[in-house]
C-alpha cells in the first residue's frame, strides 16, 4: 500500500476522474412513471476502464494492482462516514428490525435463478461455486475452505468474485435507479435489498436511490448500511447452513435431467 500512496500520478489520475465526473453531474431519464439516474460514480469507473493498458495505456498493470489496494481503505473512510448516519436513524432501523433479517432470504433465493441458467450455459460443478451467493470474500473464503480455489467450485466462485469486482458497482447502481423509476417498492425495501455484503455495490445502488428519493436521502442510506451490515455478521452463515445445501440439491436435480444420468461427485 506504502507504493501506492507514494505514487504521484496515480492519485493525479484520480483526481481528474472525480473531477470530469462531478463536471458532468447527474444525468436523468424519463423511464415509464420515473426516472433512470446516473451517478458521477458511473463516469469516474467508465472512464477508469479506458485510462488501462487495454486501451489509452494511462495507467500500467503495476499502477492498477497499486490503486487496487486503496480501495479496502477508502471503503473504510466511507463506511465511518455512513456509520455516522445510522445512529441517528436507530429507532427507525429498530422497527424494520425483522424485514432486516427476513431479507437474507432474498440473497439465498437468487440461486434458484442462477444455478439453472449457469448450467444452461454449460457449467457444471462451477454453478455451485458461481451462483450460492454474489460471490464476495468472505463467501470466496468459505468455497475455498470447503472445495478448494483450484476446484470447480472455486473457480466458479472466482468468476463471479471478478466480474462483481468490474460490473457490479455499475449493475447495482443502474438497477437501483430503474427500480425505483418503476415504483414498484418502497424506498426502504430498497434500500434494504442494497446490502448485500458488498459496500462499494450498496454505495452505487443507495447513491442512485438518494438521487431518486432526495427527502428519503438520510434514512435510505441508514437502512443500506444497517442492512449491508447485517448481510456482512450473518451472510456466511446462511450461505453454509441453507444456501450451499440448496445449491448442491439444485444441481443434482438438473443434472439428471439435463444429462439423463448422475451428477458427479464434488
Amino acid at each position: 500500500m506504502s507504493d501506492a500512496v507514494k505514487n504521484v500520478k496515480l492519485h493525479l489520475v484520480v483526481l481528474v476522474l472525480v473531477v470530469v465526473s462531478e463536471l458532468i453531474g447527474i444525468i436523468t431519464f424519463k423511464v415509464g412513471p420515473g426516472k433512470l439516474v446516473l451517478l458521477p460514480m458511473l463516469y469516474a469507473m467508465f472512464i477508469g476502464i479506458f485510462m488501462g493498458p487495454k486501451f489509452f495505456k494511462v495507467v500500467k498493470e503495476k499502477e492498477m494492482f497499486q490503486a487496487s489496494s486503496l480501495v479496502g481503505l477508502t471503503l473504510l473512510m466511507l463506511m465511518a462516514r455512513y456509520g455516522t448516519l445510522v445512529g441517528p436513524k436507530f429507532y427507525e432501523i429498530l422497527q424494520a428490525g425483522p424485514a432486516l433479517v427476513l431479507q437474507e432470504f432474498g440473497n439465498i433465493a437468487t440461486l434458484f435463478i442462477g444455478i439453472p441458467i449457469a448450467m444452461y450455459l454449460g457449467l457444471k460443478r462451477e454453478s455451485v461455486g458461481a451462483a450460492h451467493s454474489i460471490a464476495r470474500e468472505p463467501n470466496v473464503a468459505l468455497i475455498g475452505d470447503i472445495y478448494g480455489l483450484d476446484s470447480a467450485e472455486g473457480r466458479g466462485v472466482m468468476g463471479v468474485y471478478i466480474c462483481g469486482t468490474v460490473f457490479g458497482t455499475i449493475f447495482f447502481g443502474l438497477m437501483a435507479s430503474l427500480m425505483a423509476a418503476f415504483d414498484i417498492f418502497h424506498p426502504y425495501a430498497l434500500a434494504m435489498a442494497s446490502g448485500v455484503g458488498s459496500a462499494s455495490m450498496m454505495t452505487a445502488a443507495v447513491g442512485s436511490l438518494s438521487a431518486s428519493y432526495p427527502a428519503m436521502a438520510e434514512q435510505i442510506q441508514a437502512f443500506g448500511v444497517a442492512s449491508n451490515t447485517l448481510s456482512g455478521i450473518d451472510g456466511v452463515y446462511m450461505s453454509l447452513i441453507m444456501a450451499l445445501p440448496l445449491s448442491n440439491k439444485l444441481y443434482k436435480v438438473i443434472y439428471r435431467i439435463k444429462f439423463k444420468t448422475a451428477p458427479e461427485s464434488a
